[in-house]
């Protein structure tokens, strides 16, 4: 072939700075890089036409104009740390690190990873790394990035590469399917807002990946085949009637056997947009009576203090009742809990388990949250109290500097930073490993009691440090709570046996992903659905709950009287409307069922998150963030029209019933 140095300046000259790339650093680095080297040996004397070339795997080198195009609109600085995606040859990783500081480049074809990092290799090119994987997820070790480019066309931008920019980062990809794609320049504004800029239209070879579109096999060629995409004007509500499976009557067998393709996960995550919605309850009923029946699950652990559910636990399980006991649940929100759903529930578990002789197979419930401090004191005092009287001596002397605060610790935050209280940090571990230290003798006299005893003494050990760095704020007291109940969790797989197997009830923010909502992408928060991912993996099954309208329990601020308000109809720009719009009124969406949908519902949009305080007059800034429903959950429950949870009162008082009941009123 010619002089591949004077081809290369034509190259330069006329199919690249003649059709518009102005920037010298580019145009100097395209006259750089020998381009024949990045080619199969058959296409050398093609290397410098304005074309894409056949690389193998399916897979192409871009066009010279293209790569040049694609790296100026991403305004590429010396010092720039820069992403990319699908690095095929090697050829615009190679054109980009005579450009930026520091190139990282991935690519799914580990064959074609590694002639990547030979060939860069032979360069003396030292500032690439070469990863083989899916580009999709980025590379979050290196994260952040001032520019990311995608050479491949996917469905839209990848919502882990957006979290990867750094703010003013720009990232280039193009987007759409064959014959329609565009190209988008991406940039990042601020924590959660985007700028798009539509460059034109474009044509790559398609992304396959996670966010991208799926590949299906084939019989010949190595050219992947894309997934079968919707017709074109087909709406997302159409898409997701199609998928949704619609859900029959509580009371339907029916109902909990839709959900038996979780059953072989070791926990099952189920949630609530809200803590005071009927629908939500029963549904996690239904599916939790199914789990326990027919799939061996013995373990329901919910958002509730540990101490309170306690009492819940000995009435199901028929052990004796803690006679000095205050009632459970008596603390706000307390219709959260002491609800006519949860009754219902309670007493089924109570008669499922009396008909199993073998006490091991009983299902347990079980609180997995921080709050109940003095409850949780108690219970530690009482423990040793019966089992060893001296160990209980040192325990009331060690937990004695937290009596002010035990009927309102929220104080204690602030009375550590004057009062010298910091000394209870280093007496309630000392309480907890002392306690746990003694496991075996204490296990052998009641296992039972001690798991609760040892798992109080853990709740007022991390209830003494939520409590003391609530007072500052931020997400490190979010990030305690939800790690304690995870652990809270771990601990009652493990008591329960190695094949034990969990379901977990909590509100959406704690169990669906928070990596993919705001809590994780802006206020850098965990939950247990996170965590659950991250120590189980396909082990953990997230399922998450919605609703249009109708009526919740809920209040105005902390500790103001439950009110019944109406829940206002979902925002336009949400996931929720979506599935309102679908005209399904209750139904059960597999996320993983329809890749096309998925793909469709990857871009984030607005979720709302109700507690136990609803303000519908600032519903927008107060109940709704970004998410990603895909990535956020493994499954969506929806109800169009929910109605209030029925609190406990006077009127559902029952004669006859056992002395362990456990809501007596």
């Amino acid at each position: 072939m010619a002089d591949p140095s004077l081809t290369r300046g034509q190259m330069v000259d006329f199919q690249i700075a003649g059709r518009g790339v102005r920037d010298s650093r580019v145009l100097q680095a395209m006259r750089d890089v020998p381009r024949e080297v990045f080619v199969d040996a058959d296409f050398e004397e093609f290397a410098y036409e304005d074309t894409p070339l056949p690389i193998g795997k399916g897979q192409t080198i871009s066009q010279p104009f293209m790569v040049a195009y694609m790296i100026e609109a991403a305004e590429i600085d010396p010092d720039d740390r820069v992403l990319e995606v699908g690095t095929g040859s090697g050829y615009a990783a190679a054109v980009m690190s005579r450009v930026a500081g520091h190139v990282y480049t991935i690519e799914r074809h580990a064959t074609l990873a590694e002639s990547a990092r030979q060939r860069f290799e032979r360069l003396g090119y030292d500032n690439i790394e070469v990863r083989a994987g899916d580009g999709t997820k980025g590379w979050r070790d290196a994260a952040p990035f001032d520019a990311i480019l995608v050479a491949a066309a996917g469905p839209g931008a990848p919502l882990a590469l957006q979290e990867q920019l750094d703010v003013g980062g720009r990232m280039v990809i193009p987007i759409g399917e064959e014959g329609g794609q565009r190209l988008l320049k991406v940039t990042r504004t601020g924590a959660a807002t985007y700028e798009e800029e539509d460059l034109g239209g474009v044509q790559f070879v398609p992304l396959i990946s996670e966010e991208g579109w799926a590949e299906q096999p084939q019989s010949k060629g190595d050219r992947p085949a894309l997934a079968r995409l919707p017709a074109r004007g087909r709406s997302l509500p159409e898409m997701i009637a199609a998928a949704a499976e619609p859900l029959p009557d509580f009371k339907d067998p029916a109902f909990g056997d839709l959900f038996d393709r979780f059953a072989d996960r070791r926990v099952v995550l189920l949630g609530e947009a809200s803590h005071g919605t009927s629908e939500f309850y029963k549904a996690r009923a239904a599916i939790t009576r199914k789990l326990i029946e027919k799939h061996g699950f013995t373990i329901v652990a919910v958002e509730a203090d540990w101490p309170d559910a306690a009492a819940i636990d000995r009435y199901i399980r028929h052990r004796p009742a803690r006679m000095t006991a205050e009632p459970p649940f008596q603390r706000f929100p307390t219709w959260m809990w002491r609800n006519t759903d949860v009754e219902a529930f309670v007493g089924w578990m109570r008669d499922h388990n009396a008909s199993l002789d073998d006490a091991n197979r009983r299902a347990g419930f079980y609180g997995l949250d921080i709050y109940n401090m003095s409850a949780s004191i108690t219970a530690v005092l009482r423990y040793l109290d019966q089992v060893d009287p001296e160990a209980a001596a040192a325990a009331r002397q060690r937990y004695g500097c937290l009596t002010p605060w035990q009927k309102d610790p929220s104080t204690y935050g602030r009375a550590v930073l004057t009062s010298g209280y910091r000394k209870c940090e280093k007496a309630v571990l000392e309480q907890c490993r002392d306690l746990l230290a003694k496991q075996l003798d204490y296990a052998r006299q009641d296992g039972i009691d001690f798991l609760d005893a040892a798992q109080n003494a853990r709740l007022v050990a991390a209830a003494e440090r939520y409590y003391r760095i609530m007072y500052y704020g931020g997400a490190e007291s979010w990030n305690l709570r939800d790690t304690h109940m995870f652990e809270t969790l771990e601990h009652l797989l493990e008591a329960r046996g190695r094949n034990a197997k969990a379901v977990v009830w909590a509100h959406n923010s704690h169990i669906g992903d928070a990596r993919y909502t705001e809590m994780g992408t802006i206020r850098q928060e965990v939950n247990i659905g996170q965590l659950c991912r991250e120590r189980f993996g396909g082990e953990a099954a997230l399922i998450g709950f919605g609703t249009d309208t109708g009526t919740v329990a809920a209040a105005s601020d902390w500790d103001d009287p439950m009110q019944v308000m109406r829940v206002r109809h979902s925002h336009p720009d949400s996931y929720e409307r979506l599935c309102h719009d679908s005209g399904v009124l209750r139904f059960l969406l597999d996320l993983d069922r329809d890749p096309a949908l998925r793909h469709r519902l990857l871009e984030r949009r607005l979720e709302r998150f109700i507690g136990v305080i609803y303000r519908p007059e600032t519903e927008l800034r107060s109940h709704y963030a970004d998410a990603s429903l895909p990535r956020q959950f493994d499954a969506f429950v929806w109800f169009d029209k929910t109605k209030a949870v029925t609190p406990l009162g006077p009127e559902h008082a029952r004669a006859g019933v056992p002395d362990t009941y456990p809501f007596g009123l």
